[in-house]
């Protein structure tokens, strides 16, 4: 029986895995296996809504166990650590516990067919101090590390003195969709601890930065819809500084390249992506600079058939040259195809080439607005949208992912669970 891995069960990995167990591994046609360094799954788009607290991690994310269990695979707790292709099997390294014991040993597991789907992680493009003082969002644990941050700095600025200088002060370095809907959403998160009793805090108290080294935020947006995210943003009252470069983190704040400093104590670096560093070469595969794995058409591996590669981690070329972007929409187009290459391989039948369709873009400013761009076979170029029509459209995109995992019956069931919690549980995380 041909055994399968996929390895990372983010957006493209995880919808992967659960077509292929519900398929081949509950008709025993293979042997399905997930590998994941986490237990438990989360939608990464929504990390700036568990960094604010609007979502609580512990309580929307998804068991990999339990959900192999349901669906026809197996998984298995483990980081990947190399890649042997002359023997076909993978090294998971060991694992320790929270308290730094051991906990798993270093393990080999066997493979047919291979798909690494380990995503990506943000990159500070070696910028001082970025490491030691600014906070990433790229996992749960992250985004909770955040929040228990501002829990703590709201708390402290209740305690103290009140004045015109004591604020709480907070930088976000990116101006993309994560650092955006990160500012709107403190702003929403503040308007809801003040309702729950923290002292003195009222929107007046944040002053938040939001750093671009580029021209304009939302560089994927047509300019007008930026133009009116800037706008909503500045209304709330974010400080969007664009063409400023970062070139250290400290302890006070960041120093850009004309020598300011913008003071911070609190601060988030979400301006660019990676694959993780232990890709570069692995198994004697073909990277690029940011550590991506080369990728042929049929999304296998430019060096070996026998391997696949989705979602944030695949360097992989459109028609024009142009490499397909890193976004959830790229993950789930590549897993849909992936699963009919991989069916196609074990039955002996030619494959097929990955094609990007993109089909725009969407930015959610927290309850206050929502702005995109939309793309389609139903209209020529693009459509732009905002407010009610937009966020519909955003929700829906977190519903298809779901659907794709669950099934519509369930997921149905989940988004009548939420209602039910919205009336019971506070509206915020307040620990």
């Amino acid at each position: 029986m041909k055994k399968i891995i996929v390895v990372g069960g983010g957006a493209g990995g995880l919808e992967l895995v659960t077509k292929l167990g519900r398929k081949l591994g509950r008709t025993g046609k293979a042997e399905v296996m997930l590998v994941d360094k986490n237990r438990t799954h989360l939608w990464k788009p929504l990390l700036h809504e568990v960094a604010a607290g609007s979502m609580d991690a512990g309580l929307d994310g998804l068991s990999y166990r339990s959900h192999a269990h349901n669906h026809g695979f197996n998984f298995q707790l483990g980081t990947l650590s190399d890649i042997n292709r002359e023997t076909k099997t993978i090294t998971l390294a060991p694992m320790l516990d929270e308290g730094g014991k051991p906990m798993l040993k270093e393990r080999t597991v066997k493979y047919d067919i291979l798909v690494l789907a380990i995503g990506s992680v943000s990159n500070d493009f070696g910028t001082k101090g970025v490491k030691e003082h600014c906070i990433y969002l790229d996992s749960p644990k992250q985004a909770d590390h955040f929040h228990d941050e501002l829990i703590n700095r709201f708390l402290q600025y209740g305690e103290s003195e009140l004045s015109e200088d004591n604020k709480v002060d907070i930088a976000i370095v990116g101006g993309g969709a994560t650092g955006v809907e990160l500012s709107a959403e403190l702003y929403n998160a503040v308007e809801h601890l003040s309702a729950y009793g923290f002292k003195n805090l009222s929107t007046d108290c944040l002053r938040l930065n939001l750093v671009e080294a580029g021209p304009r935020i939302l560089p994927a947006l047509p300019e007008r819809l930026a133009g009116m995210a800037q706008q909503e943003l500045r209304e709330l009252g974010v400080n969007i500084r664009t063409n400023t470069k970062v070139v250290e983190a400290t302890a006070e704040g960041l120093k850009t390249a004309d020598g300011e400093l913008i003071p911070a104590t609190l601060m988030v670096w979400a301006a660019g992506i990676k694959a993780p560093a232990f890709l570069k070469d692995i198994g004697g595969l073909e990277t690029n600079r940011i550590n991506q794995l080369a990728v042929k058409p049929t999304l296998q591996a430019s060096r070996d058939d026998s391997v696949f590669v989705i979602g944030d981690c695949a360097y992989c070329l459109q028609e024009n040259g142009k490499p397909v972007p890193p976004r959830a929409q790229s993950a789930h187009q590549m897993a849909s195809l992936t699963y009919s290459n991989i069916v196609a391989l074990l039955n002996d039948k030619p494959l097929k080439p990955y094609v990007y369709t993109d089909h725009g873009s969407l930015v959610s400013l927290s309850r206050y607005t929502t702005v995109g761009s939309l793309m389609g076979n139903l209209m020529r170029g693009s459509m732009t949208v905002e407010g009610f029509v937009a966020r519909t459209v955003y929700v829906s995109l977190y519903r298809m992912h779901q659907v794709a995992l669950h099934g519509y019956v369930r997921t149905g069931l989940i988004m009548f669970v939420e209602r039910i919690n919205r009336l019971l549980r506070p509206r915020l995380k307040l620990h």
